[in-house]
């Protein structure tokens, strides 16, 4: 079969031919349709591991040998079959399109993670994310306003905010340094946001802790400076009784991945099913331009998701 290769610390994707995949026991072999593609495994971030080039991909959308559709967590999806855990395949709603279901597993499932099981956000309550235009980002956006919740985001574009502006959301602040959180309090009549989302890392902590209100919750899922580390205001942590947590998909178990895909399908499934809820795609390529579109993942210049057909 076709399949990309994964060169780590270089992060070089190199089509070439791999023996098509053999389930064990729990494993289902699934006929890639659609795969998206995601900025931690793809950009030099930490999380892939050196070593021998592997198949790339970990995210996708298929047919199984029964003929059902299925999405989930796809290890080696950057191929035209893979193997998906049983206990990761998600049902795909007969709206979604091959491309559309590719877009939705992690990026969904890690903010599922964020809002509802960790983040507890509910309706009415308002919500902060910094970098919104990136996939995380925007799926935060469009999973928040399905809430009913209302949303404030940060970009470096003005352009990605009047886009994003579309499809609800009610403030958007043009900057890419830590300096927000007046405008953040002056949305919010002062009393701060409710739950932050921080897809850019330790440069923005700070800022992001300034920017919660009481009993404020914040979400770190994303450090695309580079930034590690970062100051933190014990005297607001104590005052406002503030709960900050981490979020990561590859870096849970199997047991704990199924919990929030199981609530994933409970809660959110039927708003897919029913068109309230869809991801937003920026672009999809052919499967002989992946390279093209992990170059503009790196450039940056996406607005939601990017996707290859296989």
């Amino acid at each position: 079969m076709r399949a990309y290769f994964l060169k780590s610390p270089e992060m070089q994707l190199e089509l070439g031919d791999a023996p098509v995949p053999q389930p064990k026991p729990g494993q289902h072999l699934v006929r890639v349709r659609a795969a998206g593609l995601n900025r931690g495994e793809l950009l030099r971030h930490g999380l892939t591991k050196p070593g021998p080039a592997k198949v790339g991909g970990t995210e996708g959308a298929g047919e199984l040998p029964s003929g059902e559709r299925v999405m989930g967590r796809l290890p080696g999806s950057f191929a035209e079959y893979a193997l998906m855990d049983a206990e990761d395949a998600i049902p795909v709603p007969a709206n979604l399109s091959w491309e559309e279901a590719a877009a939705t597993p992690l990026t969904f499932l890690v903010v599922y993670d964020m809002l509802v099981q960790q983040g507890r956000l509910r309706k009415d309550e308002w919500l902060l994310v910094t970098g919104i235009s990136a996939g995380v980002g925007v799926a935060a956006l469009l999973a928040a306003k399905a809430i009913g919740a209302m949303v404030i985001g940060t970009s470096g574009s003005r352009d990605k905010l009047e886009k994003l502006k579309n499809l609800n959301l009610d403030v958007g602040i043009a900057t890419r340094t830590p300096d927000f959180h007046d405008a953040v309090l002056k949305a919010t009549g002062g009393k701060g946001v409710n739950l932050v989302v921080n897809n850019v890392g330790g440069s923005v902590f700070a800022e992001c802790v300034k920017s919660l209100g009481y009993e404020g919750r914040l979400a770190t899922v994303g450090y695309v400076d580079g930034v590690m580390k970062g100051e933190m205001d014990i005297e607001a942590l104590h005052s406002k009784r503030l709960t900050l947590f981490g979020v990561s998909n590859k870096m849970r178990n199997a047991a704990q991945r199924s919990v929030t895909v199981e609530g994933f399908k409970r809660d959110w499934l039927p708003l897919f099913a029913s068109g309230k809820l869809k991801p937003l795609i920026d672009r999809v390529y052919d499967f002989k331009d992946l390279p093209a579109a992990k170059e503009r993942m790196e450039a940056d210049a996406h607005v939601g998701k990017l996707v290859v057909r296989i």
